[in-house]
C-alpha cells in the first residue's frame, strides 16, 4: 500500500443529521486502504437521501467486489479504487459489472490516488462508469454531492425499469383477460392480475394480498369473486358480511366514480352498459408504490373493455 495512495477529507460541514431511515441505500466501497473504509463511513455518517439512510459494505480488493456483487442485487452506488491486487484491478472490476453482471443501474465512481496510472480522459471514454474523483479532491462535502447526486441517478434509473416491467406485465394480463371465456373467469382473473400489479416487486405469498370482485345494480351490491381472506364472500355473507373500513372504502369511491387509493389497498370502478357499476377491492400488507398505481390505471382500461367484449360475445352466443 502507499501513503500517497491514501483518502483525506477536508474538514468541511457537511450538514446535521436527521436520522436514518428504515430503509438503506447500499453503498459498496472497494479500496485496499482501510483508512480509506474508516474516512469514508465517517464522512457519510448520517447521510440520508430520500429519507433513507446508508448501509455501506467495504470490499478489499476487486476479487472480494464480485463475491458481494453477486450474492447482491441491491447495491445503489460503488466507491471503486483503481489500484489494488493489480494496477488495473478497478477498471477490470468495471467491465465485470457492466458486462458479465450485466448490471447497468449501479452508478460506479472511480476514486484514485494516482491519476497517472489511470488518466481521467482515457477512463471516462474507455470504460462504462459515472463519475472519477482523485481521492485528495474529495472534501466531505464533495463526497456527500457525489453520494447524493449518484443515488438520485440510481433510484430514477431503477423506477424507469421497474415502470417498463410493469408495462409488459399490463400487456400480458391485458392478453389473458381477452381469452377468457366466462365473467366469473373474468373477475378472478382481474383480481389475480391486479394484485400481482400493485405488489410487483413482492411475492403475494408473503404480502397476503387479498381482493374481492363487486358488481352494484340498482341497490344491491353482489360478490362476484374473491381472493385471500374474502373468499368465503362469494358463498357467505356477501357484501354485508366486509369490515366497516372495507365498505366505507368502497362506497366512497362508488360515489366519487373514481379510483381510490391508500397506502395498501386500492379500489376501481368502472361502469358497463345499462349504468352497472363493477368495483374491485385490493388490500395486502405490504405499501403499494405510486408507480403500482399508475400501472394499475392503464390496466383498468383494458379491463373495461375486456368485459365488454366478453359481454358482447355472451350475447351473441344467446
Amino acid at each position: 500500500m502507499n501513503t500517497h495512495d491514501s483518502l483525506t477529507l477536508a474538514d468541511e460541514d457537511a450538514g446535521d443529521s436527521s436520522g436514518f431511515a428504515a430503509d438503506t441505500w447500499t453503498l459498496l466501497v472497494v479500496d485496499d486502504e482501510q483508512e480509506v473504509h474508516s474516512v469514508t463511513s465517517l464522512a457519510l455518517n448520517g447521510f440520508e437521501y430520500a429519507g433513507r439512510g446508508l448501509d455501506i459494505i467495504s470490499a478489499y480488493s476487486a476479487a472480494d467486489a464480485k463475491t458481494i456483487l453477486k450474492s447482491r442485487s441491491n447495491i445503489a452506488m460503488i466507491l471503486l479504487d483503481v489500484v489494488m491486487e493489480t494496477d488495473n484491478a478497478g477498471l477490470e472490476l468495471v467491465q465485470y459489472i457492466r458486462e458479465v453482471l450485466n448490471n447497468r443501474f449501479v452508478r460506479i465512481v472511480l476514486r484514485t490516488g494516482q491519476p497517472g496510472q489511470a488518466p481521467e480522459y482515457s477512463v471516462i471514454t474507455g470504460y462504462d462508469i459515472n463519475d472519477y474523483k482523485e481521492k485528495t479532491e474529495l472534501t466531505r462535502q464533495k463526497l456527500f454531492t457525489c453520494v447524493y447526486t449518484s443515488l438520485s441517478s440510481y433510484r430514477d434509473l431503477v423506477a424507469l425499469e421497474k415502470h417498463r416491467q410493469g408495462l409488459l406485465k399490463v400487456i400480458s394480463a391485458s392478453a389473458d383477460l381477452f381469452e377468457c371465456k366466462s365473467l366469473n373467469e373474468f373477475t378472478q382473473g382481474v383480481i389475480e392480475q391486479v394484485s400481482a400489479l400493485l405488489y410487483l416487486e413482492q411475492d403475494l405469498i408473503v404480502v397476503r394480498a387479498s381482493g374481492i370482485a363487486l358488481e352494484k345494480s340498482g341497490s344491491g351490491i353482489e360478490v362476484v369473486a374473491a381472493t385471500g381472506r374474502y373468499t368465503d364472500l362469494a358463498d357467505h355473507g356477501g357484501y354485508s358480511a366486509l369490515p366497516p373500513e372495507v365498505c366505507k372504502r368502497i362506497n366512497t369511491a362508488m360515489l366519487s366514480v373514481k379510483n381510490v387509493y391508500g397506502s395498501n389497498y386500492f379500489v376501481g370502478v368502472y361502469t358497463t352498459e345499462g349504468s352497472v357499476k363493477h368495483i374491485l377491492y385490493v388490500s395486502g400488507e405490504a405499501k403499494i408504490s405510486v408507480q403500482d398505481f399508475s400501472l394499475v390505471e392503464i390496466f383498468a382500461k383494458n379491463v373495461a373493455l375486456a368485459h365488454e367484449k366478453l359481454l358482447l360475445m355472451m350475447r351473441r352466443q344467446h
